[in-house]
């Protein structure tokens, strides 16, 4: 068997591997290099045929004997073939790849004014693409350049925000280069980071209304191009299309939310033996990790620093991909709660009428009562759901009610 992978830097985040399952029958793995390793493992390393992802892209060309035009063009190369004679050949399979992600997302940059995050070896090749598809002009803002982060105010006209740096990136989730606030004319924000699904630029995009795309559908996009490449087998956009929604229906995850009692914990165990997903309780989890009943932790610390602990728990838990997650009642009142939940989760609200929710050991619901914890919550339960499905008689019957919504495709 042909031996494929990804080289990078750090690659315990990668969806490659998953892709290329998808794409082909061959091998491949994560190769892991620090920056004095690279030059070695090309030259001595054991494959067919490379991927090149962060840091590398730049510092591989030296290193190939050949490179096509779009490589040479943009001085970056993310697809290497390896010659029978051990001679290495680069290649730029990120154009078609964000070509791909500028025609899902509807994006028109002809006569536009594009701001470019970075300038990395993503960002010649967005720039390239935006040459070629007619941006009126384009600005590459970085850490030390002429256009800076300190000076970006004087670009706010901009209507096309890309960024190709890696901040916001697993595992510093929530992280952003730039905020939004200034740029009152944007037309459209993409992120070429894939995990976590959506970023803080994009979830304040969102926010904003403003028409916005991750990085995921570009990663599977160059994937089908470099597959080309390592097998010479043309991959039509129509299975290109099919791939993207079932690497984007195993990646995301399934968040319930829902008042105290309404069975989010017994339907998630259902709904991850349905999907085969991992489970999360995140009340289990406190209760794990502080070894005290979550009555005991009400009356001896506090509802605030409950939700503290709560934050802390959702914020590692939902930086993961392809679970079945089980929030506390209270989740909705912590506002930071809501982009972690969003993130990287399709969120399901649980809604079940009040005379049939349990209230044992349910602090709140038994201090408060459950009218008005449901008077206080609903609003929000409502705003921070993607859908809303009534229980039904039994847990499996609601996580069936749920497989259904995803057999349909809804959200994914």
């Amino acid at each position: 068997m042909r031996r494929f992978g990804l080289l990078g830097e750090k690659l315990g985040h990668s969806f490659s591997p998953q892709i290329h399952a998808l794409l082909g029958d061959y091998e491949y793995r994560l190769y892991e290099k620090k920056p004095h390793e690279v030059a070695e493992f090309l030259t001595c390393g054991s494959f067919d045929g490379l991927n090149v992802t962060i840091p590398y892209k730049k510092t591989v060309l030296p290193l190939c004997a050949g490179l096509s035009d779009i490589a040479g063009r943009t001085g970056s190369v993310n697809t290497i073939i390896k010659d029978t004679d051990g001679a290495l050949y680069g290649d730029n399979t990120d154009y078609f790849g964000f070509s791909f992600l500028l025609d899902s997302t509807g994006c028109d940059v002809s006569g536009k004014k594009a701001v470019v995050l970075g300038n990395g070896g993503a960002a010649a090749t967005v720039r390239a693409v935006l040459e070629d598809s007619g941006a009126r002009e384009i600005i590459t803002v970085s850490r030390k350049g002429t256009d800076n982060y300190g000076n970006i105010s004087r670009h706010f006209n901009a209507q096309i925000i890309i960024n190709t740096t890696p901040v916001g990136m697993y595992p510093d989730n929530g992280a952003a280069p730039v905020g939004l606030n200034g740029f009152t004319g944007c037309e459209v924000v993409l992120d070429l980071i894939s995990n976590p699904l959506k970023t803080r630029l994009i979830l304040e995009a969102e926010d904003k209304g403003i028409p916005c795309n991750g990085g995921l559908e570009m990663l599977i996009a160059q994937a089908a191009g470099a597959c080309e490449l390592f097998t010479g087998r043309e991959i039509s956009i129509e299975t290109l299309k099919s791939i993207t929604r079932k690497v984007n229906h195993k990646m995301i995850n399934i968040t319930l939310i829902g008042m105290p009692g309404c069975g989010k914990s017994t339907v998630g165990k259902h709904l991850a033996r349905l999907t085969g997903r991992r489970f999360h309780d995140i009340d289990k989890k406190i209760v794990s990790e502080t070894g005290i009943s979550i009555e005991r932790f009400f009356a001896e610390r506090g509802e605030s620093v409950f939700r503290d602990t709560e934050q802390d728990v959702l914020s590692r838990v939902s930086k993961e991909n392809g679970c079945v997650i089980a929030t506390g009642g209270g989740v909705v009142t912590r506002a930071a709660n809501r982009d972690l939940l969003r993130q990287n989760s399709l969120v399901i609200f649980l809604d079940k009428p009040p005379e049939e929710l349990s209230v044992k050991g349910r602090p709140l619901s038994i201090a408060q009562g459950v009218e008005t914890l449901m008077e206080q919550r609903l609003p929000l339960y409502e705003k921070w759901c993607d859908h809303k499905v009534k229980t039904r008689s039994g847990a499996k019957s609601t996580a069936q009610a749920i497989m259904d919504l995803i057999d349909r495709g809804s959200g994914f």
